[in-house]
């Protein structure tokens, strides 16, 4: 019986896959112009990677509401539809698979993106972040608190994204809930000081997760859907494990199981856990979610060649992304496979706009 590695053909929930090396979500900001729009450039930089299993993208806001970085690409308007219809057709042409990443900054934003008005998140509290505005990077400040009707906008909103990311030709979509978007804001107790349908206990503070999931479903199908996650994010404002964060999660785990999903996209410790409400699961991680989520597992964090290999041969993954590898080897999944040395990404030109440290790194020259 064949032993699964990296190279291991996946197929599972009508998800087929040439390999499980995943090309993870990057921001890039390489989207200069005002409207938002991928470009012929973008196109480039997603092909040059379509050896991998599947692509994901970096995040694409669902409205003009949802912005909180500058020269993120969108999904709500007609040009960028067409914007990303390049993108895809490329990658398609190369036999490549691409989801896009659906995203909400809720409340870590700032007034610079919306004319002076405030953003809007769960509650009326500062998360305490830092949102790159068109005038630098700023402090956040104390959102106003969105109303029974601004979360049904945005739970539309999404569903609009995903039927305009079907129109772009994408494979499927991935909701971002990791790190301190929207949906973070609402299962944070720190920032969800909410007293209706959507705050309080678990069941509430994830409602609007599970009420955008079954939007989406009924556009795209479950099979088509990913989700990103981690309880562990220690972010430099107030979203971050507190006591109740692992409960949380087997409630969320539990539910999710209710579904067919392409995938549950886990991101590992930056840290080390012991000392924090996580150290009952810092032995065995990903075992955690392994343990009680009964679909495809995908892992993520600082994982090499072997290391991923090892996780999916003790079974506790079923697909690993790579974020950083992939920024300076184009052809990381032929590395890989040849035992090819990596080049290293040069982290200066990460944000920085252009073709420089983007489009411009050699596939190895054997």
């Amino acid at each position: 019986m064949e032993t699964t590695n990296l190279f291991t053909a996946f197929e599972k929930q009508g998800l087929a896959l040439r390999n499980r090396i995943v090309m993870s979500s990057l921001t890039r900001s390489r989207t200069t112009n005002p409207g938002l729009v991928p470009t012929d450039l973008h196109a480039t930089y997603y092909t040059q990677r379509a050896s991998a299993g599947l692509i994901l993208t970096e995040s694409a806001w669902v409205s003009k509401d949802a912005m909180g970085y500058i020269n993120i690409p969108g999904i709500y308007t007609e040009e960028q539809i067409s914007g990303w219809q390049k993108v895809t057709k490329a990658v398609h042409d190369e036999d490549g698979k691409i989801f896009l990443q659906l995203s909400h900054s809720g409340s870590v934003s700032h007034s610079d993106f919306f004319d002076g008005q405030l953003p809007k998140g769960p509650s009326a509290v500062n998360p305490q972040e830092k949102s790159f505005t068109p005038n630098g990077f700023k402090d956040t400040e104390t959102p106003e608190e969105l109303s029974l009707a601004d979360i049904q906008n945005i739970i539309s909103d999404y569903k609009k994204a995903t039927e305009n990311a079907l129109r772009a030709g994408f494979d499927g979509i991935e909701i971002h809930a990791q790190l301190f978007t929207l949906i973070p804001q609402f299962l944070s107790k720190a920032t969800n000081k909410r007293t209706d349908l959507y705050g309080g206990s678990i069941e509430n503070r994830s409602r609007i997760l599970f009420e955008i999931l079954d939007a989406v479903n009924g556009v795209i199908g479950d099979n088509k859907i990913g989700i990103k996650f981690t309880p562990a994010a220690y972010n430099p404002g107030v979203i971050r494990p507190d006591e109740q964060t692992l409960e949380d999660y087997r409630y969320l785990l539990s539910k999710l199981n209710n579904y067919e999903l392409a995938y549950l996209h886990i991101v590992g410790p930056a840290i080390d856990l012991s000392d924090t409400p996580l150290a009952e699961i810092k032995d065995d991680y990903f075992g955690f979610f392994r343990n009680i989520f009964k679909g495809t597992l995908m892992t993520n964090m600082g994982f090499a060649k072997d290391s991923a290999n090892e996780i999916l041969i003790n079974g506790k993954a079923d697909l690993v992304s790579f974020g950083v590898p992939f920024i300076a080897n184009p052809d990381l999944v032929e590395r890989f496979e040849n035992n090819w040395p990596l080049t290293e990404a040069d982290t200066s030109t990460y944000y920085t706009g252009g073709e420089k440290g983007y489009t411009d790194y050699a596939k190895y020259n054997v």
